[in-house]
């Protein structure tokens, strides 16, 4: 499949665009595209062919340009067209139409071009129009307009050129309103239901009216009787009422009309001829379908008219044309006998014309160059395309000395003799395209030195020799471009050394081919063949090496083929500015590939297979502005994102293979106001929920249609709006997520540090009250008895004293079997439950406190668990013993001993002194008490420092 049609398309884009490098485009818009403006201020936009039944919301404020046309609008309303004050054209031609509510245009007060046309308004109200002030250009034709307000127009101040046909209406009152306005000079009527067309229906006294046309009017009478259009210049009126009456009173009346349109035999020829009787300034002629009245004269009379100067006959089925039909036309510079079926010219049927410059004789059915043609010494311009010249005879030009354009193309000429064209040494444009040509003989050789345009395309593998071009000097535009191919030998385009634009199509390549060709600036190949050239590295020289001032290479293959390209390609284009290919790099794309070309700003790299490039590549074209890389095989866009293209403005990818696109990618292109992704097969999952909420958020990319942009997969969502993919379950902001996890982990930090430093033994007293608590409820479960009287905590350090003065009272004495950690602990068993064990299994837990003792951990722990057996059972089962004086200071560290020791009773050894038998009978009397605790602030012994 050829994708000709797309290089014009690309190139006018892009040259659009980059004369206006600095335009910044809005967001992708629901159900519109704006086009490529001059600046921020100037916006076009287009909404053509979108199946809307309404005018869209949010076209930019600041559009110039609105084309909504081939849609299903039914309406306008006062509000859909409301805050655009910079649009200057609207088109909304090929819609339904029906009604327009009043005042729907008037925030648009500088519209000056407004397409309605194609419609179904059947009416024009007084207020349609308000505030079009400034308007130039209305389109009403082809919709069912029947009648016209007389105010409809009274606010077009500025109002030239109006085109009502093909519609409704009948009567000249119809009308009268817009030819009143002083401003309009083009008024179209043609295909209504008009009957007549009378000044005196007409209640005004002059018009400013420069063109009328009537075409295909039922006219029955045409009157002028007074002096209304004394401006009026062009008049059209072709197939109206065969009985038409002409009635135009004085010739003065149509005094300025210099060009006159007639067609069709239904006007009488008697008709025609009152008309042309009183035309006396009639500069231009134009006869459509008027065989019959040619046959009986018509052109005669015409010609009587002295200041006629064009004739044109078209498609009136002329044969032939002998030496007395044209006679009388001696006058006219400019003949047009087009789209006939003329194969004769009699040899003097253009002898009179003696001052003719212009002769079209084209779409007819001449088989040679008529003689006649011979001897027009005047003759400036010569066209005999799509005709059946097949040969071209050394003095069929003879004479025509001033010809400077000849056009031949699409006839079957074969042949080009030496001496065909010798004769035309003025000849600046030969186009001799489309023909079957296949040998030159040495065609350009002789006399053609002014040429400056020769267009040889699409001919029969022509061959060309050394020195075939060497007397072209001139010229600028050599077209050398086919379907098939065309053979350049060396030297072939030696002499050239204006040549600015070359299309060549080659079978085969060399070096030699672009020699002496210094000023070449355009270049467009065309291959039919494979691609050969060999590596620098074997010394072959590239093949542009020698065009340093090219700026624009369109390599194109129309055929499949597939080579390696070396990387020295494009060596030597150190001026390239534009590089379109079209399936030439079919296998990749060498990273040196654009090294030599550094003012590289459009690429188009299409229909070339390729599924993955590298961010070296554009390395050495930081200038890109303009990239297409439609119809390939892209996967990911990964290579944008370290191409390093700060000046990349206008991005095209449609029809590739991306399913899933990473919209960081668009962030690293800075410049980036254009993107167009359509035709690829996207993914409406999590992994393309950035691109889609990129696409709908970013105000500097226009994604071009990306509100039609449709999901591939998964296959459920297939065909369903790629933008209305629910993205909300998909929205894990990884950088909001790291915040909240780090503010998290701090706040642990320092809550865990808090604790640590201050409420540590807090914690750690919870820990075994719960322990205790657990270890509490499995023994009153069980109802396990006491084993011990009491059981006593001590710290090792105050062991002796425990052996020495404790063990030999309390147990020798007193009997109280007393249950120590060194002696009734069960080996093996874990430390706190052995302690759980003994505190649970005695009925008193005797704590004897010394300065070591609150030091200790385990000793800690024993005193926390007696704690909450005390809590816990609300009985008196806890008993302090103090061994050495401690001040209250010293305890403030232990809070938990310290809040015990203002709450309960305790003994204190170095205050009983030498009486140590009242101490030991405070004892006995602790063990045996049984009652409930009570809060006593009396002490056994008093030690005022404690309090």
């Amino acid at each position: 499949m050829r994708a000709a049609g797309s290089w014009p398309l690309f190139l006018a884009s892009l040259l659009s665009f980059l004369f206006h490098p600095h335009s910044v485009l809005a967001f992708s818009l629901k159900n519109c595209t704006i086009l490529f403006s001059e600046n921020v201020n100037n916006q076009q936009v287009t909404c053509q062919q979108r199946d809307l039944t309404t005018i869209p919301d949010d076209i930019p404020r600041n559009a110039v340009s609105l084309d909504l046309s081939s849609n299903h609008l039914s309406k306008i309303t006062r509000t859909e067209l409301r805050c655009l004050p910079k649009l200057i054209s609207l088109q909304v031609q090929y819609n339904s139409i029906s009604h327009i509510d009043d005042g729907a245009f008037v925030d648009l007060v500088e519209l000056r071009y407004f397409l309605i046309n194609d419609n179904q308004l059947t009416n024009l109200t007084d207020n349609m129009f308000q505030g079009l002030s400034k308007l130039k250009t209305l389109a009403l034709y082809s919709n069912r307009i029947s009648s016209i307000s007389p105010k409809a127009f009274q606010s077009l101040h500025s109002i030239r050129s109006v085109n009502l046909c093909a519609n409704q209406l009948h009567q000249i009152a119809d009308i009268v309103a817009i030819l009143k306005i002083p401003t309009l000079t083009d008024l179209f009527l043609g295909y209504n239901k008009l009957t007549s067309f009378q000044s005196d229906d007409m209640l005004f006294n002059v018009s400013n009216l420069k063109s009328l046309q009537l075409d295909m009017n039922p006219l029955r009478k045409f009157s002028i009787t007074k002096d209304v259009f004394p401006h009026l210049q062009d008049l059209s009126f072709t197939k109206c009422s065969s009985d038409i009456e002409w009635d135009i009173a004085n010739k003065t009346f149509l005094r300025s009309l210099t060009t006159l349109f007639f067609g069709g035999t239904y006007i009488s020829f008697e008709a025609y001829r009152a008309v042309l009787e009183r035309v006396d300034s009639l500069q231009k002629l134009l006869l459509y379908s008027m065989k019959t009245w040619i046959d009986e004269g018509l052109i005669d009379i015409a010609c009587r008219i002295p200041s006629l100067r064009s004739l044109e006959v078209m498609s009136s089925s002329i044969v032939a044309i002998d030496d007395n039909l044209l006679w009388s036309c001696s006058q006219l510079t400019e003949l047009a006998l087009t789209i006939n079926r003329l194969s004769e010219l009699s040899e003097h049927s253009l002898r009179s014309m003696t001052k003719l410059r212009s002769l079209e004789l084209q779409r007819n059915e001449l088989s040679k160059l008529p003689l006649a043609v011979r001897g027009l010494s005047t003759l400036e311009i010569l066209d005999l395309s799509f005709n059946l010249i097949s040969e071209v005879d050394c003095h069929d030009f003879l004479d025509l000395t001033r010809l400077t354009e000849l056009n031949l193309e699409n006839n079957k000429i074969s042949k080009l003799k030496e001496c065909a064209f010798q004769n035309l040494k003025n000849l600046k444009i030969l186009n001799i395209a489309g023909n079957a040509v296949f040998t030159l003989d040495n065609t350009f050789k002789v006399n053609l030195r002014k040429l400056e345009s020769l267009n040889l395309h699409n001919n029969v593998h022509l061959k060309f020799m050394q020195g075939d071009f060497m007397n072209l000097s001139s010229l600028c535009v050599l077209d050398l471009e086919s379907d098939a191919y065309y053979n350049l030998y060396d030297g072939a385009l030696e002499g050239l050394d204006n040549l600015q634009t070359l299309s060549l199509s080659l079978n085969n390549y060399r070096e030699e081919i672009f020699r002496g060709l210094p000023k070449l600036a355009n270049l467009t190949l065309h291959f039919t063949f494979n691609w050969n050239q060999k590596s620098s590295q074997q010394n072959d020289e590239p093949p542009f090496s020698n065009l340093p001032n090219l700026r624009k290479l369109v390599l194109k293959v129309y055929d499949n083929y597939h080579t390696d390209i070396s990387p020295d390609l494009l060596k030597g284009l150190k001026s390239l500015e534009y590089l379109m290919t079209e399936k030439f790099f079919t296998r990749s794309l060498h990273p040196d590939t654009f090294k030599y070309t550094p003012q590289l700003k459009g690429l188009q790299v299409i229909h070339s297979d390729l599924s993955d490039l590298s961010p070296e590549l554009f390395w050495p074209i930081p200038n890109l502005r303009a990239l297409d890389l439609s119809n390939n095989k892209l996967r990911s866009l990964d290579f944008l994102a370290g191409a390093n293209l700060p000046a990349l403005s206008w991005l095209k990818l449609t029809e590739n293979m991306l399913s899933v696109i990473n919209e960081t990618v668009f962030q690293s292109l800075h410049a980036l106001t254009y993107l167009d992704l359509s035709g690829n097969p996207l993914t409406c999952e999590c992994s393309n929920s950035g691109f889609n909420q990129w696409v709908q958020s970013n105000n500097q990319t226009q994604v071009v249609n990306g509100h039609q942009y449709t999901c591939a997969f998964p296959v459920s969502l297939q065909g369903e709006n790629f933008l209305d993919f629910d993205i909300h379950s998909c929205w894990i902001d990884s950088s909001f997520l790291c915040f909240i996890s780090s503010t998290c982990l701090i706040l642990l930090i320092l809550l865990a540090s808090f604790m640590y430093h201050f409420l540590r033994w807090h914690l750690v007293y919870a820990y075994y009250l719960f322990l205790a608590f657990l270890y509490d409820k499995k023994r009153r479960r069980k109802g396990t008895p006491h084993l011990y009287d009491a059981f006593v905590s001590y710290n090792v350090n105050d062991e002796a004293w425990v052996y020495r003065e404790m063990l030999p009272v309390l147990e020798g004495e007193q009997g109280w079997r007393l249950c120590l950690h060194h002696r009734n602990f069960e080996p093996g068993k874990p430390i706190v439950d052995n302690i759980t064990d003994a505190i649970y299994g005695s009925r008193k837990t005797i704590c004897v406190i010394s300065r070591h003792y609150l030091q200790s951990e385990w000793c800690s722990r024993e005193i926390q668990m007696a704690s909450f057996r005390l809590f816990d059972e609300q009985k008196d089962v806890l008993i302090l013993l103090f061994l050495e004086e401690i001040s209250a200071r010293q305890l403030s560290p232990y809070h938990n001993m310290r809040s015990l020791v203002k709450r309960r009773t305790y003994l204190s050894w170095p205050q009983a002194g030498q009486h140590t038998g009242v101490f030991w009978q405070n004892v006995r009397r602790a063990l045996n008490t049984t009652e409930s605790p009570t809060e006593r602030t009396h002490l056994l012994s008093e030690n005022p420092s404690f309090i």
